[in-house]
């Protein structure tokens, strides 16, 4: 494989592993299986699993992505390509004791809860320091929380309730149509310095279809009220986790002006902090049987510029972070026009140039094409 292909299948790689929260790693090697089938655990559907035996499947992955983040480094670091399973490198062995040590610290100190991760000695290094750094300017002391406050203190929050009647006036849904539109959105999918045309058909919250168009063919994520999938070209669908399709499913209600009350369990103002210089409220929101999710409003618009979510891995959180900006109104409605995902590692950029309402679509459309290749 050359290195131009390398740069290729990485740029390629990094765009869908945000997209649809799928294996960067996974989608490196035909050793690894593309679909994890619920309920199972890691060493059912992967090869040569020592430390993670019991862990579920889908957290296998996450857990990959959480060590590469915290290291700074890729797969290769402490994998063969295409022979994943091997234990022919040093660092993975000297990996697997990091886990097992890990896994120690928190339960013997800290009852079993994932306080100390991957990223707590590394911070984005493969070799953690071990002595304190002199840095040239002096190091300001930490600020308490209560200094993030811009305004008071907590007391003097608004509360949950306004903040998101703000939103709902602010987008127009207070005054618009109840109901969801079927939309379909073109734009540019932005990662570094390379641009692909990309379409986002939405039919309600439950529905979407997003499609990259690549060079060597298009790249699809969907996901529909029972499940999600990602196809690429030459290789087999990808049924998605269900962490992976609630984390697509999150990313996609604040492209409708959507009242979060019903979505979450709990709503709860936290603080006021600052989004590129702008004064925003921190909203908290509760689920079941998932991390929370933090929401941020723009004090003065009213509108919803950051979500922030977290997926569980067996070493601790991995977070998302999604910014919208670039609100137009359309029918109505104030909508995002633009869209950043970041996670560890990797960034891109969804720039909207046109939006089609109530467009003739077959449900059939939303169907996950299990098996086919692309």
């Amino acid at each position: 494989m050359t290195l131009g292909t390398n740069r290729v299948l990485l740029t390629r790689g990094l765009v869908v592993a945000v997209l649809a929260l799928s294996e960067i790693c996974g989608a490196q090697s035909a050793q690894i299986s593309t679909s994890t089938t619920p309920h199972k655990t890691a060493e059912q559907v992967y090869k040569n699993i020592q430390v993670l035996k019991g862990v579920p499947a889908d957290q296998l992955i996450p857990a990959m992505q959480l060590i590469t983040a915290s290291l700074g480094v890729q797969c290769d670091f402490c994998h063969l390509e295409n022979a994943f399973d091997k234990d022919d490198k040093e660092t993975k062995r000297t990996a697997r004791k990091m886990m097992q040590m890990m896994s120690a610290i928190n339960k013997d100190n800290f009852d079993g809860r994932k306080e100390v991760t991957c990223y707590a000695c590394h911070r984005g290094a493969h070799k953690p320091a071990s002595t304190p750094v002199i840095e040239e300017d002096a190091v300001p002391p930490a600020q308490t929380e209560s200094a993030n406050f811009k305004g008071g203190n907590a007391s003097t929050l608004p509360s949950t309730g306004k903040i998101i009647d703000k939103y709902l006036q602010a987008t127009g849904r207070a005054t618009a149509a109840a109901g969801m539109l079927t939309r379909l959105q073109q734009g540019t999918l932005t990662v570094g310095a390379a641009k692909f045309p990309v379409e986002v058909l939405t039919k309600g919250a439950s529905n979407r279809i997003t499609t990259v168009h690549f060079p060597g063919g298009d790249s699809i994520t969907g996901f529909n009220a029972q499940a999600g999938w990602l196809s690429t070209p030459g290789r087999s669908t990808h049924e998605m986790s269900a962490a992976e399709v609630d984390g697509a499913r999150m990313e996609t209600y604040p492209l409708f002006a959507f009242d979060p009350r019903p979505v979450f369990k709990d709503l709860h103002v936290q603080r006021q902090e600052e989004i590129d210089g702008h004064p925003a409220y921190l909203v908290s929101a509760a689920r079941d049987n998932f991390p929370d999710v933090n929401l941020y409003f723009d004090v003065d618009s009213g509108l919803l510029v950051r979500l922030l979510r977290y997926v569980d891995t067996p070493f601790g959180l991995t977070p998302t972070q999604v910014d919208y900006a670039d609100y137009r109104e359309e029918d109505g409605e104030r909508i995002p026009f633009r869209w950043a995902i970041t996670r560890p590692g990797g960034r891109f950029t969804i720039q909207i140039n046109r939006v089609q309402h109530d467009v003739a679509v077959d449900d059939e459309k939303f169907t996950e094409p299990v098996g086919r290749a692309h």
